[in-house]
């Protein structure tokens, strides 16, 4: 009888961690929902795949050595040493095996959303190998090695020094919250989440999505926790009751603090509350009564939002709070079990003391090696292979980037950028009538054709290429501002030197306010012409989301060093006039000196400290320095060096001071009119000579 009763309750304590496993499993699609919730649409297909393909390389890695590694024969506590491509006949080993492989799955997971929207998806499988193949296991090994199924002379370092952690608030939670800090860290914020026009503009794409995968992970946590009991019996009802009260408290103690700041409920503090809750109770679940589980619950949650407003000040852009919810929460989860824990339940035989100071070097030494070793192997592949896709692509949206969703602007970019690289004229983009960028691939492709033909009829080529010119005269003409603009102090005017320029203007308006752009590539014809095209696409898209003039120069900047012609660089000036305020902001990136202009006619010059667009590729922003000024009934130009360099009638370069004088006496309220007169005596003076330059100035104010 006694046997039969010991294998009914091996068979039930199978199969209740069978079934915890499987609760664990589906915690994949909890992170899926809230990844893809708090991030934006154009990034749902990619964060989806990175959650399922996350779990499928974890496992398979996990299986081919992080086992081993993990539970393995110890080497003096570090690492196993057996137990590689894992293989029993024995079901407790079998059913602990699987467990285990649900663990770092999520462990794996929590890096995906705190890195969205930037992180190549190519990276972030490496990301997933190094984590669960590497840093996990290791840790895990220090602190759960005489775990497994009981083999008390197999410690970790850390379990022979006492260190607790019951179900992995430090050794699955704050693991994966360190790599994705160093992730963070290395791959930078969003472009203009922290612009001044976009803060509190950052929303996911659906946070009922979101919540649904907060509930999904609530539900899936039970078996988290409870699981790691390995056994039903006695301890597994308070397990499960101090789950679910500490993230129902988390959940209430985020509503509080959400009412005290912001006097609403804000959707993301809701998805933060129990989620924190839930990590903090992790490690200490079975070893504290109720009342301290809500507590720790309470202080984790407390600590997490404080963390996340932390990071956002710091400008450090974690989409979904991992970082947070993860590292911080667990941080203090694991060290609460040596504050509040029962110490006989823990037969450690520490005292309390020693039971703390055993957490803290638990803490500290997972911490110390999840991230020095995270952030160093993720800076020497970030070296080789950058992790982080393009400016542009990211503009675009990963789902069109990195998975080939449809897109016409995105493919008539690459078309221009393969065609520009490789010269093979029988590249075709693609043409809609319908679209914007699809009427441009309208035109190129027309272009393209006429130039394919000159080049097989060579005795017809002196037509062909007139033609071609003609056309993409029309085409770069299609460029310029075509916005109504009646309502915006703002001008400009360009006159080609050629057929086809190489200077370009560009305004893009918004209700209050609107952003300029003048720009000078440098040489002439169709190579300067792509690259202008280039500039003004970048300057479009960025312009559209409100973008800062500093970040904007410095993602351009990178943008044209790696697709632009060799030899080839633009100067520019960009800037935001805000018509409430008054206030006028720009950086200039080698270009000719800004020019103010006072009511009384008095001038300041402005004159650029950084280097054109696309000579050397910066780390950061801080190298184009932002001017700004409130105009008032002030003026502001900008001009290229078409004016500066024009001669006077004795054949001599006006210069800055020329271009000053030439303004002056051509002022006039009108400000269009003032820049068409400007023009008319360059080009006067330039007389049976024309234009030695492409010409183009740009005003703004009253």
């Amino acid at each position: 009888m006694e046997i039969e009763v010991g294998d009914v309750k091996s068979f039930i304590d199978t199969l209740w961690v069978i079934d915890c496993a499987i609760l664990v499993f589906i915690m994949q699609a909890g992170f899926m929902c809230v990844e893809s919730g708090l991030s934006r649409h154009k990034n749902s297909i990619n964060v989806a795949l990175k959650n399922a393909a996350d779990f499928g390389v974890s496992v398979v890695v996990f299986w081919l050595f992080g086992f081993g590694l993990m539970f393995g024969k110890s080497f003096n506590g570090l690492f196993g040493t057996d137990l590689f491509m894992f293989a029993t006949d024995i079901s407790q080993y079998q059913t602990y095996f699987v467990f285990q492989a649900m663990f770092v799955a999520t462990a794996a997971t929590i890096i995906s959303g705190a890195v969205a929207e930037r992180l190549k998806f190519v990276g972030y499988l490496v990301m997933t190998i190094f984590a669960t193949g590497i840093i996990y296991p290791i840790v895990g090994h220090w602190a759960w090695s005489s775990s497994y199924l009981g083999e008390a002379m197999n410690k970790g370092w850390l379990a022979a020094l006492g260190f607790v952690d019951f179900a992995g608030s430090t050794i699955v939670h704050s693991v994966g919250g360190w790599i994705a800090l160093s992730g963070v860290l290395i791959l930078g914020p969003r472009i203009g989440k922290y612009s001044d026009a976009n803060k509190g503009k950052f929303t996911g794409s659906s946070f009922p999505l979101a919540v649904l995968g907060t509930l999904i992970l609530w539900f899936g946590w039970f078996g988290f926790n409870g699981g790691s009991n390995g056994a039903m019996d006695d301890a597994v009802p308070l397990i499960l009751i101090n789950t679910f009260l500490a993230a129902a408290f988390g959940l209430l103690t985020s509503l509080v603090i959400s009412f005290a700041i912001f006097k609403k409920p804000d959707p993301f503090y809701v998805i933060l509350g129990p989620l924190a809750g839930l990590v903090s109770i992790t490690a200490a679940c079975n070893s504290v009564n109720s009342l301290i589980a809500i507590l720790i619950g309470i202080i984790g949650t407390i600590i997490a939002i404080i963390v996340h407003e932390l990071l956002n000040k710091k400008e450090i852009d974690d989409v979904v709070g991992a970082v947070p919810v993860h590292l911080a929460a667990g941080v203090w989860g694991t060290l609460a079990v040596g504050i509040f824990s029962n110490l006989e339940i823990l037969g450690t035989g520490l005292s309390r003391m020693d039971q703390i100071k055993a957490q803290l070097i638990g803490i500290g030494a997972i911490g110390i090696f999840s991230f020095v070793s995270s952030f160093i192997f993720f800076k020497i592949v970030n070296y080789f292979y950058p992790l982080r896709v393009s400016p542009l692509h990211e503009e675009l949206g990963l789902n069109i980037a990195e998975h080939g969703a449809v897109s016409v602007e995105h493919d008539l970019i690459a078309i221009l950028d393969k065609q520009s690289k490789s010269g093979d004229l029988k590249i075709r983009g693609p043409q809609d009538p319908f679209t914007a960028g699809g009427v441009i691939g309208l035109y190129y492709n027309k272009l393209m054709s006429k130039l394919e033909d000159s080049e097989t009829e060579k005795n017809k080529w002196r037509e062909r290429i007139s033609k071609e010119v003609n056309l993409a005269v029309k085409v770069q003409e299609n460029f310029l501002p075509k916005r109504n603009l009646t309502n915006f102090p703002v001008s400009g005017i360009n006159i080609p030197a050629r057929e086809v320029s190489g200077d370009f203007f560009s305004f893009y308006p918004h209700n209050e306010s609107i952003y300029f752009i003048i720009a000078d590539v440098a040489g002439k014809g169709i190579h300067a012409g792509m690259v202008m095209a280039k500039a003004s696409t970048l300057f479009e898209i960025m312009s559209k989301d409100k973008v800062d003039p500093d970040e904007m120069m410095f993602h351009m900047n990178n943008d044209l060093y790696q697709t632009k012609t060799a030899g080839m660089f633009v100067t520019c000036i960009l800037g935001e006039y805000d018509l409430v305020s008054e206030e006028i902001r720009w950086v200039n990136a080698g270009h000719q000196p800004a020019l103010i202009r006072s009511s009384d006619g008095k001038y300041s010059e402005y004159i650029s400290s950084s280097t054109p667009l696309g000579v050397v590729k910066h780390k950061d922003k801080s190298v184009y320095k932002l001017e700004k000024t409130k105009l008032g009934s002030s003026r502001f130009y900008v001009f290229t060096d078409g004016l500066s360099e024009s001669l006077n009638k004795n054949g001599e370069e006006i210069g800055i001071d020329g271009s000053i004088k030439i303004i002056e006496n051509n002022f006039n309220s009108d400000l269009k009119k003032q820049l068409k007169d400007v023009t008319s005596e360059v080009i006067k003076v330039a007389g049976e000579k024309n234009l030695s330059d492409d010409l183009t100035l740009v005003g703004l104010g009253n």
